[in-house]
């Protein structure tokens, strides 16, 4: 019997109808939209379809978009003085610098420039250092978006054991942090696996969920999963064959008792959670003016 289908496109429309609603409230109630600038330097053909992806998800909810291009001869200097000049800018709730960045900029000195309060990506090492601690400000918008897959989809997680394949700050860490902390869509045991991880199939096979972000198309093959296991798939390779996930979704679908598609599965949360994260940092604004 093959797997559920996880929708997450399906759930992203959802949830992003919910944020238009709560947008819609809160502009009444303040007379402040919420608003994202986003940075993008050079001229990354993804970075444009993922920049251009979220300008229009802003548009459909209410949420007010400024796009700030720089060429990709851009110093670290002057991309740190354009961040410095929208963390001044009070009518700017999140910045997002999109990534990657040109090989002359130190990408975590980038980062760690956003002022903790409009850093809507939650990669700044404040927010980092909240997460771990399970008092945050934002959450990290892929694991985020993971964790509230899980939770509408009644996949429980407490006392599950969950293993992540990917150590990256942006998927692997973070995500290791919010499934382990105490409360829904948490309580869960958790291992890590990366490059240096002796017989990776081992311990996929232990996993009750298993979440997937290693960058090489279907790493996962069917013989790695164990019977019933949710799956969730956090790559997008482009291949021959169109854009697959880190998962070989055909073979392992007859295995697991759920998994993500690829595309129509994390993607779309990934942007909605930063939708949700840009709502959030605009009305910490407002508390804090008010105090």
């Amino acid at each position: 019997m093959s797997a559920q289908i996880l929708d997450g496109k399906a759930l992203a429309e959802q949830i992003r109808s919910e944020i238009k609603e709560q947008v819609a409230a809160f502009v009444a109630e303040t007379g402040l939209t919420p608003c994202l600038a986003v940075i993008l330097v050079g001229n990354n053909a993804a970075s444009e379809v993922y920049v251009r992806n979220k300008q229009v998800a802003c548009e459909k909810i209410g949420i007010k978009s400024e796009m700030y291009r720089l060429p990709e001869t851009t110093s670290e200097r002057e991309l740190l003085t354009q961040i410095d000049m929208l963390n001044r800018n009070d009518a700017v709730h999140g910045i997002l610098v999109q990534l990657p960045l040109p090989k002359q900029m130190n990408e975590q000195n980038i980062l760690d420039a956003i002022i903790p309060e409009k850093d809507v990506d939650a990669f700044h090492s404040d927010n980092v250092g909240r997460i771990s601690q399970g008092r945050p400000r934002f959450l990290p918008c892929t694991p985020y978006g993971i964790q509230e897959l899980l939770i509408r989809n009644h996949i429980a997680t407490a006392g599950k054991h969950a293993v992540i394949i990917g150590r990256s700050n942006i998927v692997g860490k973070p995500m290791a942090l919010l499934l382990v902390q105490k409360g829904c869509g948490g309580d869960a045991t958790v291992t890590i696996c990366h490059s240096r991880t002796p017989d990776i199939a081992a311990m996929t096979r232990q996993a009750d969920i298993l979440i997937v972000a290693i960058g090489q198309a279907k790493f996962v093959t069917a013989d790695m999963v164990k019977p019933g296991a949710t799956v969730i798939d956090v790559g997008m390779n482009r291949t021959e064959e169109g854009l697959v996930g880190d998962v070989d979704f055909s073979a392992v679908k007859e295995i697991a008792g759920a998994i993500t598609p690829v595309p129509g599965g994390v993607g779309p949360l990934t942007v909605t959670m930063l939708l949700l994260n840009t709502l959030t940092a605009a009305k910490n604004f407002k508390n804090c003016r008010q105090l």
